[in-house]
């Protein structure tokens, strides 16, 4: 491929996008606008899930593609951090500890051990990760230490939440697919359907993941702001 990006890697980056910026709206319009849509169960609950678990399967397949992924991992781990500082000034109780990019920043960070382990030890590795997750749902600690892992203490509340377990299975998993056919940095399809606008946007995915929310919720007070003037 002329541009050497992967069609169908960006195509699904993209796909998550829009699912994730979809979620969020639905999340803010319940929390800053009163709307009862239930986005803690059922559909909505699953269409945000859904482009969480897409993003963390393409980081672990895109992390093979990257010349560092330990620096940019860092950098994802240090916005990471200021989302952290960010909601606990807006959100107090309900600020993110281990959000997404906490877990993206750190799956990236240990990727060049991940890629010296053979697949067979990374499959499992990834079914033992995602099967901890069932005794540690109904585990109760009394430290915050252990969060990143999984385990939470009784007053636990946040607006995101990705620990290791469950999800750095998903990130093996792209692993996994990363050297079982994307090692060679093609598309495993023989027709090419890339597109230079979903690129750009796949390319600039962090950026799009940085700003979407401030945006969405300054057009829901200007609205609000709006209707109550006329």
């Amino acid at each position: 491929m002329g541009s050497g990006r992967i069609w169908e890697i960006d195509f699904f980056r993209v796909m998550a996008i829009i699912l994730m910026v979809i979620f969020h709206t639905v999340f803010d319009l319940n929390r800053f606008v009163g709307i009862g849509i239930n986005y803690l169960s059922g559909f909505w609950y699953w269409e945000g899930k859904t482009s969480a678990l897409i993003f963390i399967f393409l980081a672990g397949i895109s992390s093979g593609f990257s010349n560092n992924s330990i620096s940019r991992g860092s950098k994802v781990l240090a916005y990471g951090m200021m989302i952290t500082l960010v909601t606990y000034i807006f959100f107090r109780e309900q600020y993110v500890r281990f959000g997404i990019l906490h877990l993206l920043g750190i799956s990236m960070i240990l990727f060049p051990l991940f890629k010296k382990m053979n697949n067979m030890l990374l499959f499992i590795s990834s079914a033992v990760i995602a099967l901890t997750a069932i005794p540690l749902k109904n585990t109760m600690v009394k430290t915050s230490l252990l969060l990143p892992f999984g385990a939470v203490y009784k007053e636990f509340v946040t607006v995101d939440y990705y620990p290791l377990s469950p999800y750095l299975s998903m990130f093996l998993l792209g692993v996994l697919a990363y050297k079982m056919y994307y090692y060679k940095k093609q598309s495993l399809y023989e027709f090419n359907y890339e597109n230079k606008y979903i690129s750009a946007i796949s390319k600039n995915s962090l950026a799009i993941y940085l700003i979407h929310q401030p945006i969405i919720i300054s057009a829901i007070f200007l609205f609000k702001f709006l209707t109550r003037s006329s």
